[in-house]
């Protein structure tokens, strides 16, 4: 995975102390951060379990608390109908042999979601640019919403432009643009003597490329805990020291506020409308939803075929979704939070497993190692997130 730098190398007469700096700043990381380390651990201490701490939700309903129950005129399309779906969401195309999963509807506890229309989202939104912004997850979400639009306009004339960043998809006869603009971290990640280094307080270099949105929806997580091969950057940046690493939570919180910042300083608030997307859970651990799954049983969602009963999820609450309620809650013109969390915790049996074109077939033989417990198949989940996306929207 490649980062391309926004910003120019320094000077070539500042060369040297550039990298002086940065290699005592390496060295004198762990010190100088341990501090700061341990205040935000404990500010974070207290756990937190199954139900998130606020939600921006102004009406009487509870949208977001509730059940899912079967529904046989789900789902809204049909995989081979839609225009672009990745091959790791596309699990029917992939063979999984399983339907009822498609056959579940969200139902809040005291009101009903209004039913997708895509023609009443074209209208409303003719000549507007709606941009997705973040990780894989925004682009499930991204291309779910697509799916269900071109479903209500199948012979509405398309053009779909593709990059390393930013990928747009247009419904040309109504002007519409819906984007989605790749930015895990949502703050910046630049190349610095050939070391990707994550800037926690730097955020223009993607920033510069959402003004041009009249609705704007957020997501970030997942990639703040990879390690490993899957981590995203070399180095991370903070306050003008470099850093090897440091409390995962600590850099999320620090990034987010570098993004609320952002939204408060630049975004007009009479043209453009912001949504944060909350944190999408993973099901790896089988013992979160199923008192007797040992590791010789399952080792995670490969074979879930149904939803979790009940409105609350058995597992804790994530983590990073304290930090993602506070720093909303903080802001001078809060972003309107779609707390899908609760909800997507409880559809174990929504996500690809091994029905992903990612898979090779030696791959999808192993499922205990292979299967995919963190994105989710399109048709699926990230189509009710559009159905709240949309209620709200247009509420």
């Amino acid at each position: 995975m490649t980062f391309l730098s926004s910003h120019q190398s320094p000077s070539c007469h500042l060369f040297k102390s550039c990298l002086t700096f940065l290699f005592l700043a390496l060295f004198q990381s762990d010190t100088a951060s341990s501090a700061l380390i341990m205040s935000m651990k404990n500010h974070h201490g207290h756990h937190q379990h199954r139900r998130p701490m606020f939600q921006t939700n102004p009406s009487t309903c509870a949208l977001f608390i509730g059940t899912w129950v079967r529904d046989d005129s789900y789902p809204l399309y049909q995989y081979s109908n839609c225009p672009i779906i990745d091959a790791e969401f596309n699990c029917q195309m992939y063979g999984r042999p399983d339907s009822d999963y498609l056959k579940y509807r969200w139902q809040p506890l005291n009101c009903q979601l209004p039913r997708f229309d895509g023609l009443v989202f074209l209208s409303k939104m003719r000549g507007k640019n709606v941009m997705f912004v973040g990780d894989s997850l925004g682009r499930n979400q991204w291309e779910s919403l697509i799916c269900m639009i071109s479903a209500s306009a199948p012979q509405s004339q398309t053009q779909m432009s593709k990059g390393d960043l930013l990928s747009t998809f247009k419904f040309l006869e109504y002007g519409l643009s819906i984007s989605f603009y790749r930015a895990p971290y949502l703050v910046d990640i630049d190349v610095v003597q050939g070391r990707r280094v994550l800037k926690l307080e730097d955020i223009a270099g993607n920033g510069n490329a959402w003004r041009v949105a009249d609705v704007l929806l957020f997501n970030t997580g997942h990639w703040w805990s990879h390690k490993g091969s899957l981590q995203g950057w070399d180095l991370i940046e903070s306050g003008g020291t470099y850093y090897q690493d440091m409390d995962r939570l600590v850099a999320l919180e620090k990034g987010l506020r570098t993004w609320a910042n952002w939204v408060d300083t630049n975004v007009d608030k009479t043209r453009t409308r912001v949504f944060f997307q909350s944190i999408s859970p993973t099901h790896y651990d089988p013992s979160e939803w199923s008192a007797g799954a040992t590791v010789t049983t399952t080792k995670n969602c490969y074979g879930e075929t149904a939803p979790m009963t009940g409105t609350t999820y058995p597992g804790t609450y994530p983590d990073q979704m304290r930090v993602v309620d506070e720093v909303i809650r903080e802001m001078h013109f809060p972003a309107y939070l779609l707390d899908i969390t609760m909800l997507s915790e409880l559809r174990k049996d929504g996500h690809p497993s091994i029905y992903s074109g990612d898979l090779s077939p030696a791959q999808r033989a192993n499922p205990d190692r292979s299967a995919d417990c963190s994105h989710w198949c399109l048709p699926g989940l990230p189509d009710t997130w559009n159905e709240l996306f949309y209620t709200v929207l247009f509420d």
